[in-house]
């Protein structure tokens, strides 16, 4: 029962979220979260590496109480952006580099914050509570209590997945101080005997299901990491500029995603790393400032860039790498010089076989 003894603004809600585009709605109680206790495990074996501010906000993570004290109820909906349709090599155009499906548009936060204020106005408009909308900024663990409101399970690949949606969407949250009748919650895992993401990730980031390794992610190393890409994983970055979709790519219940609720920006499916190595501080912001390539800022682009076209660039690449060596931030040289060098020896052997037949 509601605060107010009338069920139906449980179901009037859900019809305002299919409103604004979020195909999956459902609600929680906001109690400890079921997996605090494994996030701080994970926190204790460093598998966020530098994403510091995890650790920082640790305990909030608890309890929703630690973003809205008066919290009753968690309203968790999914907003699909579909997934990748680039193959998964782009080797025959060597320049370019893949992005993540997710980033293939406008900012998704400014998408995610508007419609779940929406959502929230709503909400207090029909009921007079409290209520705070969260996506991504807040300490909330998103995927237990998406879970505990019935939206799906965690996969092997710790991507919430749906059985009819798969698993290309983002999550985000209205906390409200009603005590709303929560959903079933989702007590299955179907992801069975099935190892597809765990077997297919570049970089073994999978130390065991369920439990990522976000140091060895690609995703991670291309975004969150602010320092030098470790040598050991340059080669499996491949061709990825900016984030990694493989383990979502290789999933069976993709199957079932849709194309999304925003087209994708056909001119950020992929970038060209030879014009990225190209932009100074003002040209980087001005062309990505409203897109989330803005949080690997300009030095993690342009060092992404150069990784990936040390892995699959070839000598007509070489003038860009050499004038980035001579960048004035220090990782954009060092992954310049490292690229450079790995196209040179590509070149010198193309050319020694040449010369032996």
């Amino acid at each position: 029962m509601t605060a107010t003894g009338d069920r139906r603004i449980e179901s009037r809600w859900k019809a305002e979220a299919t409103r604004l585009g979020f195909s999956l709605s459902g609600i929680a109680p906001a109690t400890d979260a079921d997996g605090f206790d494994r996030f701080r495990d994970w926190l204790a074996r460093g598998y966020h590496g530098e994403m510091g501010y995890l650790q920082k906000f640790e305990s909030e993570r608890r309890n929703p109480r630690g973003i809205l004290e008066s919290v009753k109820s968690v309203l968790m909906v999914g907003f699909e952006y579909g997934p990748s349709s680039t193959p998964h090599s782009s080797h025959q155009t060597p320049h370019l580099g893949r992005v993540a499906a997710y980033a293939r548009g406008p900012d998704y936060h400014h998408t995610m914050w508007d419609r779940l204020n929406e959502l929230a106005v709503w909400l207090e408009g029909e009921i007079a509570c409290e209520s705070r909308a969260v996506a991504d900024t807040a300490p909330l663990l998103e995927r237990d209590f998406a879970r505990r409101a019935g939206l799906g399970w965690v996969g092997n690949n710790t991507m919430l997945i749906h059985p009819a949606r798969g698993s290309y969407f983002f999550l985000g949250a209205v906390l409200t101080s009603l005590t709303l009748e929560p959903d079933p919650p989702f007590e299955a895992r179907h992801c069975g005997t099935c190892t597809a993401c765990l077997d297919a990730c570049p970089t073994a980031a999978f130390p065991e299901p369920g439990v990522l390794d976000a140091t060895k992610c690609i995703s991670y190393l291309t975004i969150e990491h602010r320092s030098a890409i470790p040598l050991a994983a340059r080669e499996a970055v491949g061709d990825w500029v900016f984030g990694c979709d493989v383990c979502q790519d290789v999933c069976p219940w993709n199957r079932f995603a849709g194309p999304g609720g925003s087209p994708p920006d056909p001119t950020l499916s992929t970038l060209d790393c030879v014009a990225l190595l190209g932009l100074d501080e003002p040209s980087f912001r001005a062309k990505f400032r409203n897109t989330v390539f803005f949080r690997a800022k300009r030095a993690g682009m342009l060092r992404n860039a150069a990784v990936v076209l040390g892995n699959t660039g070839d000598e007509t690449c070489l003038p860009a790498l050499d004038r980035a060596a001579g960048d004035p931030n220090e990782l954009v040289r060092e992954a310049a010089v490292w690229a450079a060098e790995r196209v040179r020896q590509r070149r010198d052997l193309r050319a020694c076989d040449g010369s032996n037949r």
